[in-house]
This record gives C-alpha cells, sequence and structure tokens, in this order.
C-alpha cells in the first residue's frame, strides 16, 4: 500500500480523535524513517519521547522476538520472569521499592492518584486533595485528564474527577497557599512536556519537598515524557537533588511497546494491596522483556553521555539560530528535550519542515518542540539545522 491508500483506509475506519499528518510511515533504522511511497525522513520527535533508542533497535528487537517465541501473556494471576527481572532493575536505579505496570502514561497515572488516596483513606481525616500545575499533562483518562491543567484538555469531558486544584508551574508560593491537611499529593512533571517544555526556578524541587514533608504530602512524579535517558540521566528527578514518593513513566520505557509503569517506596506502595488496583495486559511478558532492553542499553552502552553531549551541541546549534532570527525568544531543556519558543505560530514551520524531510513538532502553539533519539549524531543535528534554517529563513 502506498501513503493515499493507508490514508484512504485510515480516514473511513479510524475515529478522527488526531489531526494526522498526511503521511504513513512503514520503515525505520536509527533517526531515520520511511514513508509508504519510499520517502526517508529525519526523526526529530521519536514517536514523541518514545523511540528513545531510535528505530529498530537491535537490542530492542532481539529482546521483542527473543520473548514472542516463547511466551507473551499469561495475566498477573501468574508471577512474571521479565516484569521481575524489570522491577528489579528500575528499583535498583531509582529512589523506588516497588513497581505496578499498566499500559501507558495515562494509566500509570491513574494509579500513582488511586495510590495516594488509597495512602490517607485509613487515616483519621482521608486526604483526596491533588495540587496540579497549570499547563500540565497528564493523560486522557478520567482522572488524568482531571489532574492536567489545560482547559483545552477537558472541554466537553464535565463533570471532571473532583478535589483537583491548579498552581502556576514552579511556584513555590503558590502551592504553600493551598497546601494543607486534606492535600493528598502535590503532581508534577519535572519539565513540563506539552505544556512548551518548561523548567522549574533553581532550587523549586528542594523547597517543594521540604513544604510536603512539613505536611505530610506525597509527590508524584510525573516522569511519562522526561522519564529513560530523555534528559541526560535516566530519571530526571536526579536533576534536582531531591526523591519523589511516586513516580510514572511509559513512552520511552519499552521503545515503543505499550507500557506503563508506576513506582513508589515501600512505604507508600503498602496502601495498594490485592485486588485494590489491577491491569489485565500491565507488564506482560512482551512489554517487559522489551523494557528491560532498553533500560539495559541505556546504562550500558554509553546513550546518556551520548544525550547529554550532543544535548548541548543541539542547544549551542538553536541559540545560534536565535541570533539570527529575531522572532525567537528563547532556547531551553535538558538533555535531548529540548525547545525553541517563537513570537510566531509553529505549525506551518513544521508542515514544512516534514516537505523537506524533517519531523519535529509544536507544542503551546509557538514552541518548537525537538524530541529525537538519544542516539542522535551531531551530523544528524546538523542535517536538521540545515533544513530549519532554511524554512526559518522563508518567514
Amino acid at each position: 500500500m502506498n501513503n493515499k491508500e493507508i490514508i484512504e483506509m485510515t480516514e473511513d475506519h479510524v475515529m478522527h480523535t488526531y489531526a494526522r499528518y498526511s503521511v504513513a510511515f512503514v520503515e525505520g533504522h536509527g533517526a531515520r524513517i520511511k514513508d509508504a511511497d519510499g520517502r526517508e525522513y529525519l526523526d526529530f520527535l521519536a514517536g514523541i519521547a518514545v523511540s528513545n533508542l531510535g528505530h529498530s533497535h537491535p537490542n530492542v528487537i532481539e529482546a521483542i522476538c527473543s520473548q514472542a517465541h516463547k511466551l507473551i501473556h499469561t495475566s498477573n494471576l501468574y508471577h512474571i520472569e521479565p516484569q521481575s527481572r524489570l522491577s528489579k532493575l528500575l528499583c535498583e536505579n531509582s529512589f523506588a521499592d516497588k513497581v505496578f505496570y499498566a499500559n501507558s502514561g495515562a494509566e500509570a497515572n491513574e494509579a500513582a492518584i488511586k495510590l495516594a488516596r488509597k495512602y490517607f483513606s485509613g487515616a483519621d481525616k482521608p486526604r483526596h486533595r491533588i495540587i496540579s500545575m497549570e499547563k500540565s499533562f497528564h493523560g486522557r483518562t478520567m482522572a488524568a485528564m482531571a489532574a492536567t491543567g489545560q482547559k483545552k484538555v477537558q472541554e466537553g469531558f464535565e463533570p471532571l474527577l473532583e478535589k483537583f486544584q491548579y498552581v502556576p508551574f514552579g511556584d513555590i508560593d503558590a502551592i504553600s497557599a493551598v497546601i494543607d491537611d486534606k492535600v493528598a499529593a502535590v503532581m508534577i512533571e519535572p519539565v513540563q512536556g506539552e505544556g512548551g517544555v518548561n523548567l522549574p526556578p533553581e532550587g523549586f524541587f528542594k523547597a517543594l519537598r521540604k513544604i510536603c514533608d512539613e505536611h505530610g504530602v506525597l509527590i508524584i512524579l510525573d516522569e511519562v515524557q522526561t522519564g529513560v535517558g530523555r534528559t541526560g540521566k535516566l530519571f530526571a528527578y536526579e536533576h534536582y537533588g531531591v526523591e519523589p514518593d511516586i513516580m510514572t513513566l511509559a513512552k520511552g520505557l519499552a521503545g515503543g511497546v505499550p507500557i506503563g509503569a508506576m513506582l513508589a517506596s515501600d512505604k507508600v506502595a503498602a496502601a495498594f494491596t490485592p485486588g485494590s488496583h489491577a491491569s489485565t495486559f500491565g507488564g506482560n511478558f512482551l512489554s517487559t522483556a522489551a523494557a528491560k532492553a532498553v533500560i539495559e542499553t541505556i546504562l550500558g552502552e554509553g546513550v546518556l553521555e551520548n544525550c547529554n553531549k550532543v544535548g548541548a551541541y543541539l542547544t549551542e546549534k538553536l541559540n545560534a539560530l536565535k541570533s539570527e532570527f529575531d522572532f525567537i525568544t528563547e532556547v531551553r531543556g535538558k538533555g535531548l528535550m529540548v525547545a525553541m519558543e517563537m513570537t510566531v505560530p509553529g505549525v506551518e514551520i513544521v508542515n514544512e519542515c516534514m516537505e523537506r524531510g524533517l519531523l519535529i513538532n509544536c507544542t503551546a502553539e509557538k514552541v518548537l518542540r525537538f524530541l529525537p533519539p538519544l542516539i542522535i549524531t551531531e551530523a544528524d543535528v546538523d542535517e536538521m539545522i540545515g533544513i530549519l534554517k532554511s524554512v526559518l529563513e522563508e518567514l
């Protein structure tokens, strides 16, 4: 099938929940991806921070194929060896003691919200309220959507799940003003992704940890986009010198195989007992085998070092563009989660880049977002900058 045939079939039979680009990809290797007409693109989006090791990484392919030949599913009524091995790996390399598995970031966040409320459910004064951030994004299931501080995500689905309160991202005074003994948790992204790749001010997370400890409030870190090496550390909270009570992962965890994970300390995880939460497909043989291969590759093959090195190079090159074009106002980010904010809309820039064989993304209307595979090279960055610059010059 070619692009046109796939697009027509999609339009006829798939619900229109996405404003899709007029292209259908069929093959990818590393940072390159081909459409059904055989055209190649340089991928600086990586499936929205999912394909952290690039497309068709041999370690991930081997893990998937090897596991698929043996066993794919039995359910969580039984023990699952690759799930156990992945959990051990995640806990040994994070603050956490226990892991719960789901199938997506939204499901992982639902689990985190449920765990926070369940943790306080047996107290004399149960806590239900969750503080989250304006411009945040936590998913599109009912609880995750209620936690999301963006009206456009929530419109048409009211009434929302109750007891969520939004404050400006990075504003410790705003949190101090609303936190009390009815708050169960503060839910926050270490770097806001969909909100525009927004970074917190210096010292914010240490101040947040302090105020949450003073009030007995849990911190839920949504690392669905920032986790698994995206910011140059395995988990983004490592940049800030604090640890959460609960953390969620998804996107980059299994290299494209659907998975979500919710990690917690033993103290908090104990609130979940048999029957309190579950997922039929969560943590199945295939997804956890793929995720184990991803984590081992990131930790063992210099991926984090490359992320920091090439991330710094990308930021440098984008800042060079900023000096040339007065409509670029800021370049910001961590590792290979980088944004370029402008005074002009970014949608047409994204479209024109795609016409020239480059995949990037626009979020928050005027923010170009760059989320390439963590194995990207400086030569790839140079090629991307060349295409982007040619598009910007036409503005």
